[in-house]
């Protein structure tokens, strides 16, 4: 059976050979793990030949199942748009017209905008966002400019390397994360109680654009799209508010991507364990994260009993207490316990619950796929 066939079986809620192995990897940890072959940091960032280059050497260091694609619409010319480049204490420093960005050894890049991107509500209207997204709001003051050229020739020249043997994702961010980004974490979270009904109209206007962004994507030959929205957690807002700040946007996402013949999962981080019943009313395919004790409070086999009949489950090997900070042998014992409990259940894709801590230990990323050949097979 292919890695993409593996894939596709467990998102359509069935057993495929052995279970699946895909992780997303965190940027850091990208950039630590390609220094080996010369690509630089800002490279991984603005090109998008160096990017896949990027995606397809740790798919094949790893033997992941499958490529998650979260950054598209890189530049062509992006050399031209770049004014001038320094290097500072090991960092690449970028200076644009309108910020200089700072790319570090070992994660996010980050930048400096010579004028605020952030708005009053007060004073914004819906009607000003544009019909269609120029840019991932990646974390925060870390944005992605999507150039309008040729936005998604990424997954174009993953599939031509591919030739179908491993399974694609596409990504795309959520109504809610544009929202924060849009008006300062902070003052969106206020902003949800003094002003609702304009936030509402706010995150319809984004969810328009983003339907566009997700048709390009569905365009091409992609088997799913990760919908992000990792501040939507019991941390950040309550299950009413979930219910009406997030809910109706995720369902129209959801039901486009499925429309286009794709499977669509949400990526929600941290605690979630009140909000899963909520999650599956949006009708998504499958849910990614479920963070575990203590980072957060889902444990997978209560997961699978109340949702997993519903919806595949790609997760939840915690990122830092176990890939990062445990040893050999507790990786080896938590990661046998999660597939102990995966293959009880169809539709399980074994996963760190969110990305690959940027210092994690390239080897014990590689136990990974040795340990879903051992005692992954059903």
């Amino acid at each position: 059976m292919t890695s993409r066939n593996r894939i596709l079986k467990a998102m359509n809620l069935e057993h495929p050979d052995r279970v699946p192995l895909m992780c997303q990897f965190s940027v850091g940890f990208m950039i630590r793990q390609v220094k080996e072959i010369g690509i630089r940091p800002m490279e991984l960032w603005f090109d998008a030949e160096k990017y896949a280059e990027t995606l397809l050497t740790l798919r094949n260091k790893f033997k992941f199942d499958g490529i998650l694609v979260s950054l598209y619409g890189h530049s062509e010319d992006w050399r031209s748009k770049i004014r001038k480049v320094e290097t500072k204490e090991r960092m690449e420093i970028a200076v644009l017209h309108d910020r200089t960005e700072y790319y570090p050894g070992d994660d996010l890049p980050y930048a400096d905008f010579r004028e605020s991107r952030r708005r009053d509500i007060a004073e914004f209207s819906a009607a000003e966002i544009p019909d269609e997204p120029d840019y991932i709001p990646v974390s925060k003051n870390c944005c992605f400019f999507i150039d309008p050229g040729d936005p998604f020739r990424i997954f174009d020249i993953l599939d031509k390397e591919v030739r179908g043997e491993y399974s694609i994702h596409g990504e795309v961010t959520s109504p809610f994360d544009y929202l924060l980004d849009l008006l300062g974490y902070e003052n969106a979270l206020i902003s949800l109680v003094t002003e609702p009904y304009k936030c509402q109209n706010i995150l319809q206007k984004f969810t328009d654009g983003i339907l566009k962004l997700a048709e390009g994507i569905c365009s091409k030959n992609v088997d799913a799209i990760k919908v992000s929205s990792p501040f939507t957690g019991m941390g950040f807002i309550s299950p009413e508010f979930y219910r009406s700040f997030e809910l109706p946007y995720i369902k129209q996402l959801t039901n486009f991507i499925k429309t286009k013949g794709k499977f669509a999962y949400l990526h929600t981080c941290g605690h979630i364990n009140d909000r899963l019943e909520l999650m599956r009313e949006s009708g998504i395919c499958g849910l990614e994260c479920l963070d575990p004790p203590p980072i957060g409070n889902v444990e997978l086999e209560d997961a699978f009993r109340r949702i997993g009949q519903d919806m595949f489950i790609k997760g939840n090997i915690d990122p830092v207490n176990t890939l990062l900070n445990g040893s050999d042998k507790y990786i080896r014992e938590d990661v046998r316990r999660r597939l102990s409990v995966g293959k009880k259940y169809p539709g399980f894709i074994l996963s760190t619950a969110c990305s690959i801590a940027p210092k994690t230990e390239a080897n014990n990323v590689r136990l990974l796929s040795h340990l879903v050949e051992q005692f992954g097979y059903y």
